[in-house]
């Protein structure tokens, strides 16, 4: 049984409906219904001779959606309901022969044309298995919950194809405190994710052995110098959280993170002073400057990247976030995340046309650790439906 995955990332067998297999089996059906409907208009119309050649667009038409056999069994129609017509219009037995001749030269093409495409399906099907174990190991599950933390991402590639993108993201849980990355790489495709590897690779394990966040940000950059090309970067905001109310984030040239108060006052934290971007600290004087703020029970983080800022509607006005996060906020940061990326993807029409990436942290009104539901372990990133969900509406 096939297997599908929901937003809350967790996999659950496909329940295949009656509904589901008529939208299945509509399709199969159009071209024996397009050879009736020539048939019918045969019969109809009076001048056989005329329709007659429009029983090629049966075999053709099902190459499209059938397989080898359904073509081959659409083809056998037309050309016995051609036959049949060509009696009951009294056509020569040229104008037959020609008919029945060109039927099968049809049917044979539309055969081949329907075993390519099956072929290039698979292989497609097989590219996306690869591509998702790919990102699983890019985008590796984040929990739940973590320390006195609530914990909610949600990630769409632009590329349906490839379900994975230069956007990145991660948390962890270190001897000094959690620690975070959000970030974006400049460019697409291979190039991109292999940039995005790197930086998260390198994120953490420095996570877990610099005990000052800068330190963390510092090895990130050396090995972006050492790796990258004069012209690439990578935009990213790395945060920590090393004592009970207190919260670190280094900003190198990303989006600001959105602060939510427990009274849903919504803040955009900016940097003391502007940073480049990871990888192009050596071509400016500038450094990265570490920003402390108190970060109260109940209070929430939220990081992103262009993706879903620069989310454009049909009039070029981008997705208002922090009003959309004013709207949305809730206790529950899966849920604020749902909401959120339900109403970007109808500011856009449907369909993003960059990859967006949101993380949620909100902390536990109480202070205390909180407790991971029963039945619950991890929650690992909804990028594959979410990916599904831009690209293929409806």
């Amino acid at each position: 049984m096939s297997q599908v995955r929901h937003d809350d990332g967790h996999r659950a067998p496909i329940r295949r409906s009656g509904r589901g297999v008529a939208h299945a089996a509509g399709p199969r059906l159009l071209p024996v219904l397009v050879v009736a409907a020539v048939a019918v208009g045969a019969l109809a119309g009076g001048a056989g001779a005329v329709w007659l050649p429009l029983l090629a667009a049966g075999p053709a038409l099902a190459a499209t959606t059938n397989g080898p056999r359904g073509v081959l069994g659409t083809g056998l129609l037309a050309a016995a309901t051609g036959a049949a017509l060509g009696l009951v219009h009294g056509m020569s037995a040229p104008e037959t022969a020609v008919l029945l001749c060109a039927l099968p030269a049809v049917t044979a093409a539309s055969v081949l044309a329907g075993a390519l495409r099956l072929r290039r399906e698979r292989v497609l099907a097989a590219v996306r298995s690869v591509a998702e174990a790919a990102q699983h190991a890019l985008l590796q599950p984040v929990p739940e919950t973590v320390g006195p933390f609530q914990v909610a991402v949600r990630y769409s590639a632009a590329a349906a194809e490839a379900r994975i993108g230069g956007d990145l993201y991660a948390l962890e849980s270190t001897p000094h405190g959690i620690r975070l990355i959000v970030g974006d790489v400049r460019g697409k495709g291979l190039p991109a994710v292999g940039t995005a590897a790197l930086v998260l690779g390198v994120f953490r394990e420095a996570a877990h052995d610099e005990p000052d966040l800068l330190a963390v940000v510092d090895r990130i950059e050396r090995s972006l110098a050492r790796n990258l090309g004069p012209d690439d970067f990578v935009t990213a905001v790395v945060a920590g959280y090393p004592r009970p109310g207190d919260l670190e984030i280094v900003n190198c040239g990303h989006a600001p993170p959105l602060l939510i108060s427990a009274s849903k006052e919504v803040t955009a934290v900016e940097p003391d002073r502007p940073t480049p971007p990871l990888g192009l600290r050596a071509l400016s004087d500038g450094t990265p400057g570490l920003r402390r703020l108190p970060l109260a029970a109940g209070d929430q983080l939220l990081l992103y990247t262009d993706g879903v800022t620069e989310a454009r509607d049909r009039a070029r006005v981008f997705y208002p976030l922090a009003d959309g996060v004013g709207r949305h906020v809730c206790e529950e940061p899966a849920r604020t995340l749902g909401a959120l990326h339900d109403e970007l993807l109808a500011h856009v029409g449907g369909r993003l046309h960059d990859d967006a990436a949101l993380l949620l942290l909100r902390r536990d009104p109480s202070g205390r650790p909180v407790a991971a539901a029963a039945g619950t372990g991890t929650l690992p990133q909804a990028a594959t439906s979410s990916a599904q969900r831009v690209t293929r509406p409806g």
